[in-house]
């Protein structure tokens, strides 16, 4: 079941409070723009919900299959970067956003199974976007 989320402004410049439930955590903008960095800003928000999405699907696959992963670990990167080409970016400007992870797994898995789990993982990012 998903939860309701909200956020709110609050008395400091960018910060935010976001509620997800009976969780509450905060958002607020790095001190480079007028922020006071108290918390992630909303892009490392979404990369953080992109990389526990990706890693949970793997997860999950994983143990139905019941194979003996341990650990997966990702790593999620943002940057700008120029469109190389407008008309098939689908960009009206010509800078694009580009999301890239890193994925590592662990466990005693056969390479036909860690290939599938990057299958999966691989799936699981671009339902996500």
């Amino acid at each position: 079941m998903t939860r309701n989320v909200s956020v709110s402004s609050g008395p400091l410049n960018y910060a935010q409070a976001v509620s997800v439930g009976a969780h509450v955590l905060q958002s607020e903008e790095p001190v480079d723009v007028c922020g006071g960095d108290m918390g992630p800003n909303p892009h490392e928000l979404l990369m953080a919900s992109l990389g526990a999405c990706t890693s949970i699907t793997v997860q999950m696959y994983a143990q139905r299959k019941q194979w003996n992963l341990q650990r997966v670990h990702v790593d999620v990167a943002y940057e700008r970067v120029p469109a190389a080409d407008n008309a098939t970016s689908g960009a009206t400007i010509g800078m694009v956003d580009r999301l890239e992870m890193q994925i590592s797994l662990s466990g005693d898995l056969s390479e036909d199974q860690r290939n599938r789990l990057f299958e999966i993982a691989n799936r699981a990012r671009f339902i996500a976007y």
